[in-house]
């Protein structure tokens, strides 16, 4: 588009990896764009929304949205008991679940801790919900069901099957639909191979970060999804189905 590069406000991250530790790429400060220009860069920079770190585990992304969520939690404590429950829900579906829902098809396949930081702020909004029902020790599962969230893990499955379902009905761009692709019929097939909504698997990969690219997690999460589910006509009869089966594999 031909847009001029402002040096003061741009940032270049260079990503690493701890298998292949190259020291070389640690004294790279900079990057040259012309004979007058360079960007300087950081270990930390902001795209979209997303904060990316060099070595992509999401850590400063996860810290900042845990931050704000306790932020706007503490002060929805204040107000609570002037609050009803459907209203306390709204407010935590609007102001809260959507912070952790936003882009969180990233944190496929993330180390358990990192998913567990952001299921703690998803415990806390039930127990800003439930108030006083809940006592200190109590096992936060059986409220989580009565208020019939999908935990955080499982948030994300639902979003890269969601972008799957969108891809194989052309209703994304063309850069997501060119990692997928359909998984051809055999020649000589039986009838329990006759499924024509299956993913073709991506290569095992070198890198374990490389797993939870959209190539790959794409047909993890959706190949293992039933018949009837992959087949759904609409987009919003598989939202629906896709939560009620999402929710009940979770909670029996």
């Amino acid at each position: 588009n031909h847009l001029k590069i402002n040096p003061s406000k741009t940032e270049a991250l260079v990503v690493k990896s701890k298998n292949h530790f190259d020291p070389n790429i640690d004294s790279i400060k900079e990057v040259k764009v012309s004979h007058t220009t360079a960007i300087k860069c950081s270990n930390v920079v902001k795209s979209l929304g997303i904060w990316f770190d060099d070595f992509l585990t999401f850590d400063s992304h996860i810290s900042k949205i845990v931050q704000a969520c306790n932020i706007t939690l503490r002060n929805l404590w204040v107000i609570s008991s002037k609050l009803s429950f459907s209203i306390k829900k709204q407010l935590v579906h609007c102001l809260i679940l959507s912070r952790l829902d936003f882009c969180n098809g990233l944190f496929y396949n993330l180390p358990a801790y990192q998913i567990k930081r952001l299921q703690k702020v998803q415990n806390d909004c039930v127990r800003f919900l439930y108030g006083k029902r809940i006592k200190h020790f109590d096992r936060i599962t059986p409220f989580l069901k009565e208020a019939h969230f999908l935990p955080v893990k499982e948030r994300i499955r639902f979003k890269i099957a969601l972008l799957v379902f969108k891809s194989l009905n052309n209703d994304v761009p063309d850069y997501l639909r060119q990692h997928l692709q359909i998984k051809t019929e055999p020649i000589h097939s039986l009838r329990t191979e006759d499924d024509f909504f299956l993913l073709e698997n991506s290569c095992v990969p070198h890198l374990q970060r490389t797993e939870r690219a959209f190539s790959h997690a794409a047909p993890s999460v959706w190949n293992k999804l039933p018949y009837g589910l992959r087949s759904a006509s609409d987009t919003q009869t598989f939202k629906k189905d896709l939560k009620t089966y999402l929710f009940a594999n979770y909670f029996t």
